[in-house]
């Protein structure tokens, strides 16, 4: 256990009270959870008892902005009641997500904690919490503001007052315009009623024309993104498969995928899993790396053989050892370019089955674009060297040959993955390096016992 400083202490206890208070509306419950970290760095027990005496309602605020792993700790420091407790604070998408860490750990305490809650809450989580982890659904926040076409404006942003001040709504950006059947009719910026008359009717700004973009509840998470970027939206409305509205994706969980999105991709590039990263222990850390690092072995041993199948060339001309790691660098390079502009453009929805053949001829004409300048700078620059002008030329060949198939592998291993159902960010980098390896080792070595030999 490690003693936790007091400036840390302090600078905890005067966060909550100043948020507490009121007195200081730059307090946000960011910076407090950021404080709780620090805590529980030094000493988890003292972390937990700081977060307990947290008011209740900051104390659910507060839990949301920490780490997903942390939520998975609550249930073993407090009850499934006190845990029902925070989350009348939380908004429907925040308490779902809760729940959902919790039940990954234990199912039977995140039950616990739906059973202690009110039916018609239950039955709204559940319904949530029903929705798969890619689904849009598993996102939305039922809490939103939402008025009939024959109802004044005036009635509704009184009927809006009160929902605020019952602390029955948060962040409200859109009106959303449903009719007797609860389907949605479109949305109406709040901004834009300041310029309305408060008799006017919604229905007449239904005849203006207003936004009537949606996603439906089932859809894939990341195609609600592409929604919200293309439409410069910053909260979407979601739908079942008959129009019924049923709630509302925010900006905050649009920007937290995205956050996620772009990690998860850099950690699959790289061959490491992000939730085994964020475990405490080393061994499993460990043995996750390892799985991939197995795998690079496995290829860089199938590089070697192929190195072995020239041993005789490389002992009659030492050259071709000094020169050989720079064909295969350049194309692991060239190939790592190509992998990750087509992976990106591919999470962006940027390269579909048409746009495909153009992608891979794109990126052939670039690798042989370069592949020609560098394979002319390092023939020039072995010659020299080694004063052998065939030497210049089989590297150069080389370079050429090696480049060429890293534009071209490294375009269509990612969309072959994707075609069989596979994250392409997972296994396009160990399948490239390979490809690179074996392709420049072998063109290189393979003509220079056929050109200089």
């Amino acid at each position: 256990m490690k003693m936790i400083p007091n400036e840390l202490t302090d600078a905890l206890q005067n966060s909550t009270r100043r948020y507490m208070e009121g007195f200081d509306t730059s307090v946000h419950p960011y910076e407090i959870a950021e404080l709780l970290l620090e805590v529980r760095d030094l000493d988890e027990e003292h972390y937990l008892d700081e977060l307990s005496r947290l008011p209740e309602e900051l104390r659910a605020l507060v839990l949301i902005e920490l780490p997903r792993h942390c939520h998975e700790e609550v249930f073993e420091h407090f009850t499934p009641e006190e845990i029902a407790d925070l989350t009348h604070s939380l908004d429907t998408d925040d308490a779902a997500e809760l729940i959902r860490n919790i039940e990954e750990v234990d199912e039977e305490i995140a039950g616990e904690v739906l059973q202690s809650l009110p039916e018609e809450e239950r039955q709204n989580l559940e319904s949530l919490i029903a929705y798969g982890d890619y689904e849009a659904g598993a996102y939305m926040q039922t809490e939103l503001f939402s008025a009939h076409p024959e109802e004044q404006i005036g009635d509704s942003i009184r009927r809006l007052k009160a929902l605020k001040a019952a602390k029955e709504l948060d962040n409200v950006y859109q009106v959303y315009v449903i009719d007797a059947e609860q389907k949605f009719l479109g949305s109406i910026p709040l901004e834009d009623l300041i310029l309305l008359g408060p008799r006017e009717r919604y229905a007449e700004l239904l005849k203006e024309g207003v936004s009537t973009v949606t996603v439906k509840a089932r859809d894939d998470i990341h195609d609600v993104v592409e929604v919200a970027s293309n439409y410069d939206l910053t909260v979407v409305p979601v739908v079942d498969d008959e129009g019924v509205l049923l709630g509302r994706i925010t900006s905050d969980d649009i920007y937290d995928i995205i956050e996620e999105r772009a990690t998860g991709q850099l950690y699959n590039l790289a061959g490491v899993s992000e939730e085994a990263e964020q475990e405490e222990s080393l061994l499993h850390i460990g043995r996750h790396r390892a799985l991939w690092l197995g795998i690079n072995l496995i290829t860089a041993i199938a590089a070697s053989v192929v190195i072995g199948l020239f041993d005789a060339t490389i002992q009659s001309l030492v050259a071709l050892a000094i020169l050989m790691p720079i064909v295969a660098s350049m194309g692991g390079n060239a190939g790592t370019q190509t992998l990750t502009v087509t992976v990106r453009q591919m999470a962006l929805g940027e390269i579909s089955g048409e746009d495909a053949r153009e992608t891979v001829l794109k990126e052939v004409y670039l690798a042989l674009m370069n592949g020609m300048l560098f394979a002319a700078l390092i023939g020039i620059i072995a010659w020299l060297w080694f004063a052998m002008p065939m030497l210049g030329v089989v590297i150069a060949l080389a370079m050429v040959i090696n480049l060429f198939s890293a534009g071209f592998f490294g375009t269509v291993i990612p969309l072959l993955l994707q075609k069989a159902d596979i994250d392409p960010a997972v296994g396009s980098s160990v399948l490239l390096t390979t490809v690179t390896d074996i392709v420049g080792f072998f063109s290189f070595l393979g003509l220079a016992s056929v050109i200089l030999l």
